[in-house]
């Protein structure tokens, strides 16, 4: 295989600029079609994108002779089901993040890619984007010395539940928490390895849909590390907030999750690094996807760094704990 010809399944909004179109601009790499359930929309898409084909139906493209890799970008509830398919077809897959609804059912998905010997990748594209990496430099070289502990917190005002899908716990896995802290708890896997143990507590405080709007959790890392971090999704617009601390025992890096700059402060001492905001977010991880696809270069996300965000997202969220 030479070139990856992408089929995506769910070309809704988030492939619209953050990934569709970077399948046309990375090497060896092209978009040869694209599927949605509402046919009129798909060949819409397919229209505007200038992708040859379009389908209404996940088994046609993915039965595409063409089609010799798979973007899975539906909501979460349809990972599972869409991965299983595509490594049955012996086809490799790009699945978005969350991987899927659980750790339970990314299990599946990992096995099952393992038993066919498929390659799955998945969509924690932020590994690959130039702040993050930069950041990662600079804790390698402990640049702030010892990391001591993490802080983060994503505040943001409510959302209407109509026609949200990500405040659906049946098709989302969670709430916007699911939808948005697989980015930073990835980060945290992808920076400092796996945890020890974890906790966390999850509520319905404000009762405007079934997901919860409030999670807090805490890890203990393998290496020491300790890491807190709230998601609240009804405080006031003015208390909207998305930062992450790291502090170590010669300084520390603040720095946004959804953000282009990020501060190191070095006993006192504070540099700003600012980046240029990506056209296509996705862009970066998808040339190495492509490379991995075509074995040139390792995968970038494999399914068991995922799914360790998966456990993380799971443990805070759990309700069977034990109660004082």
């Amino acid at each position: 295989m030479d070139n990856i010809k992408w089929g995506i399944i769910g070309c809704g909004d988030v492939t619209e600029v953050k990934s569709g179109p970077a399948f046309n601009k990375v090497p060896n790499s092209s978009l040869v079609a694209v599927m949605r359930r509402d046919a009129a929309k798909a060949e819409d898409y397919a229209r505007r994108h200038g992708v040859p084909k379009w389908y209404d139906n996940a088994a046609a493209l993915i039965n595409d002779p063409e089609v010799n890799a798979v973007y899975i970008a539906t909501p979460p509830l349809q990972h599972e089901e869409y991965t299983l398919q595509c490594i049955q077809a012996g086809k490799p897959v790009y699945v978005e993040k969350p991987m899927t609804l659980n750790a339970e059912s990314a299990y599946r998905m990992q096995e099952a890619a393992l038993r066919h010997s498929v390659k799955l990748t998945v969509a924690h594209y932020r590994r690959e984007q130039p702040m993050f990496r930069k950041i990662k430099a600079l804790l390698e070289e402990k640049a702030i010395g010892d990391i001591r502990f993490v802080s983060l917190q994503m505040l943001q005002p409510p959302v209407s539940p109509e026609a949200n899908w990500r405040v659906d716990p049946a098709v989302s896995g969670g709430g916007l928490f699911h939808d948005l802290a697989p980015h930073q708890l990835d980060l945290m896997t992808w920076f400092f390895g796996r945890a020890r143990s974890a906790t966390g507590i999850a509520r319905n405080q404000t009762k405007m849909y079934r997901a919860d709007d409030l999670v807090s959790g805490n890890i203990l890392f393998e290496n020491g590390i300790v890491f807190n971090g709230i998601w609240c999704f009804s405080v006031g617009a003015a208390d909207k907030a998305d930062v992450c601390e790291i502090t170590g025992s010669l300084g520390k890096i603040r720095f946004p999750v959804f953000g282009h700059s990020f501060t190191l402060n070095i006993n006192g001492a504070e540099q700003v690094f600012t980046f240029d905001a990506l056209q296509h977010v996705q862009q970066p991880m998808i040339e190495q996807v492509t490379a991995f696809f075509l074995d040139k270069s390792p995968n970038p996300c494999s399914a068991e760094e995922a799914i360790l965000s998966m456990q993380l997202m799971d443990s805070f969220t759990k309700k069977d704990k034990m109660i004082f």
